[in-house]
């Protein structure tokens, strides 16, 4: 992990100081096994917890990663999910938010079977204080070697942004390829967030091209602080993620990051309220923008 104490990140050794609080994310390498990866989940929340944490974030498909039908079939509903119980659990054990980054649940509705790439958010009593559904998918045709992708038709999006208070300021959500699409983190921080989630499982390619400059980026047009959770590693066969999870200050500085592609770590930030106002006070885009005619 890389840190840089003139923008406030932190170990997990050092206090908390007055006036701030202290965040992780945590990097993970889910697999097909997810009762191990859920295991290991536990252990990394129990370490943010003894850091100073008040708030803990995972990746996106932070409990499993699998091919796509093994992934499918684990995906059931919300209230029989396994993954969803136990970090209820895990959140009230270590008293500490958590952000479970993102799971593939079951809808539940009859006429269409697709599943949602879902966020929970979790207090620390264990009980879900919000739930996202990822707006945007990948799908993509056409490519160099004649390959498509198509993300729609294994999930239905979501349709509705959403913004919640936590202990470290009030949170807006978003998951992995939601990235790309500045208009929904304006309008997040719009409706007040201070802090942007952005839980991903980046590939490697587009990770080095674009993982950086795009979570600055968001950093930057919100004047907000970004916690990016990633998945990092081979998931299984086939499946490689890029990893370097980052915590983001509102001016854009890197606070805090875990530099190995290939490693599950928890890294740690302190959030300060102080850095929005003054952000967003140096450059007030938000509230300089102006609405116009599409040409």
């Amino acid at each position: 992990m890389t840190r840089n104490t003139a923008t406030r990140s932190a170990a997990a050794a050092d206090p908390v100081p007055a006036g701030v609080v202290r965040v992780a994310c945590i990097q993970t390498t889910a697999t097909p096994d997810m009762a191990g990866g859920l295991d290991r989940i536990d252990e990394a929340v129990g370490r943010a917890a003894a850091g100073g944490a008040a708030l803990a974030m995972l990746p996106e498909m932070s409990a499993m990663l699998a091919p796509g039908p093994e992934q499918r079939a684990a995906a059931v509903i919300e209230d029989d999910h396994p993954a969803v119980g136990r970090f209820a659990a895990i959140a009230r054990h270590h008293g500490i938010w958590l952000h479970c980054g993102s799971l593939a649940v079951a809808t539940g509705d009859a006429e269409d079977d697709r599943r949602a790439n879902r966020t929970l958010v979790f207090d620390g009593q264990g009980r879900i204080a919000a739930r996202y559904d990822k707006i945007h998918l990948f799908d993509v045709g056409d490519l160099a070697d004649g390959q498509s992708y198509r993300e729609s038709d294994r999930y239905r999006p979501g349709g509705r942004a959403v913004v919640i208070d936590t202990p470290a300021g009030r949170m807006g959500l978003s998951i992995c390829y939601d990235l790309r699409f500045p208009a929904l983190y304006q309008a997040l921080a719009t409706a007040g967030a201070t802090i942007i989630a952005i839980p991903s499982a980046f590939t490697v390619p587009t990770g080095r091209a674009h993982w950086h400059a795009l979570i600055r980026a968001r950093a930057i047009e919100c004047g907000a602080w970004v916690m990016a959770p990633a998945q990092t590693g081979e998931h299984y066969p086939g499946r490689r993620t890029y990893g370097h999870s980052l915590i983001v200050d509102p001016w854009g500085r890197v606070v805090a990051e875990a530099a190995d592609e290939t490693g599950e770590t928890v890294i740690f930030a302190d959030i300060d309220p102080a850095a929005v106002t003054d952000a967003r006070a140096k450059v007030p885009s938000l509230s300089n923008r102006r609405d116009f005619l599409a040409p």
